[in-house]
């Protein structure tokens, strides 16, 4: 590292590693929980007409304002809410790490979870506090959680609901009393709502202290990198300050109205993946040394054998499969692997695959 590298950059940032994205070319793509179905060949032209109207040499509405009335009649967003647009939730995370980092302020979330709030939180300058949920289930250890917001005091509170890489959702009335508890603010990151049924959206407005956060990538609008943010107008209003004009470009801003007009195709995809996802967890349930745990989002955690998650890992991107290896990445992800639920055939191939791993 040269001199003014090491001078220049702040100490916890060189400390980071790079979030790193494999390459998948040539390979049945299970790592990333992407809706693995395309758009019928007659909504697709007709979304390439639509987006004919838009103006590529003008900026983009700032507020996004037709998109955001087709995001709460769509998904049923309270009409006293607020709502923020973000390229991605990663994008929300950050406007709401920026919007309140002062020093000494944490983030504190559950482990394991969703990297992001923890590299987020070293990106503002904040400390991240992570409480382990219970090793057996992944289920929240309520003792130790009351205990950390109680000590750490935290500026921010991240809850992913269904739970990001372990894939349960948590008991509603445990997130309740974390959301009473808590000091401060507290996210729900319901990333996975459409392939649950429970949500706290419509609870929104029952607590001054609850946001909810989600994103149009697991509904099959990964490539459009749309977030979105609701909570109280006033909370809402202020933290906006920290978000880049125009962050939602016209494309992005047109397509998915257009998707949203159209949801039943993408509320038909997802009970797709929904029914792939009861098949492919009953198929690895019967797989000797294989535990799956069940799942609320479009992707299975599994363990494997001890000591064998990167020798199977390697077996499946020889045979063509490619998942996520999260053995080494956390302590309660020992042995373990994610598996994305794709289309029937990907499916197949991954369980034949899985079969004849060493």
């Amino acid at each position: 590292m040269s001199n003014l590298t090491e001078h220049l950059i702040r100490p916890e940032i060189q400390n980071l590693d790079a979030y790193q994205v494999p390459d998948a070319a040539g390979l049945i793509k299970l790592d990333a929980m992407e809706n693995p179905y395309t758009w019928p060949e007659g909504l697709r032209r007709e979304w390439l007409e639509a987006l004919q109207a838009v103006h590529l040499n003008r900026y983009p509405d700032p507020q996004g304002n037709e998109l955001r009335a087709v995001l709460r009649a769509s998904m049923g967003i309270p009409d006293a809410m607020g709502l923020l647009l973000g390229n991605g939730s990663d994008e929300l995370i950050q406007i709401l790490a920026l919007a309140v980092a002062q020093p000494g302020r944490k983030i504190l979330s559950l482990d394991p979870g969703f990297v992001m709030y923890r590299m987020i939180a070293r990106f503002a300058g904040m400390a991240y506090v992570g409480v382990p949920l219970r090793a057996e289930d992944f289920s929240l250890d309520l003792p130790a959680l009351s205990a950390a917001l109680e000590k750490e005091q935290p500026a921010i509170v991240f809850i992913a609901y269904p739970n990001n890489p372990t894939g349960n959702l948590f008991d509603a009335d445990a997130v309740v009393r974390i959301i009473e508890a808590a000091p401060d603010l507290v996210v729900l990151d319901e990333a996975y709502a459409p392939f649950t049924d429970r949500s706290f959206l419509p609870r929104l407005g029952d607590w001054s202290n609850l946001v909810v956060m989600r994103t149009l990538s697991k509904m099959g609008l990964a490539g459009l990198r749309l977030g979105y943010l609701a909570g109280p107008n006033e909370l809402l209003a202020e933290i906006d300050k920290t978000r880049l004009p125009y962050n939602i470009g016209v494309l992005t801003q047109a397509s998915a109205a257009f998707a949203l007009r159209h949801r039943e195709v993408l509320d038909e995809q997802t009970q797709r993946i929904r029914g792939e996802r009861s098949r492919l967890f009953a198929r690895l349930s019967g797989l000797d040394g294989v535990r799956p745990y069940p799942s609320e989002t479009n992707f299975i955690l599994l363990r494997v054998p001890t000591g064998q998650a990167g020798e199977i890992f390697e077996s499946l991107k020889r045979s063509g499969v490619l998942v996520k290896n999260l053995d080494g990445t956390q302590p309660l992800l020992e042995d373990c692997l994610r598996v994305t639920v794709g289309r029937a055939e990907e499916n197949d191939a991954f369980l034949a695959a899985l079969a004849s791993a060493p």
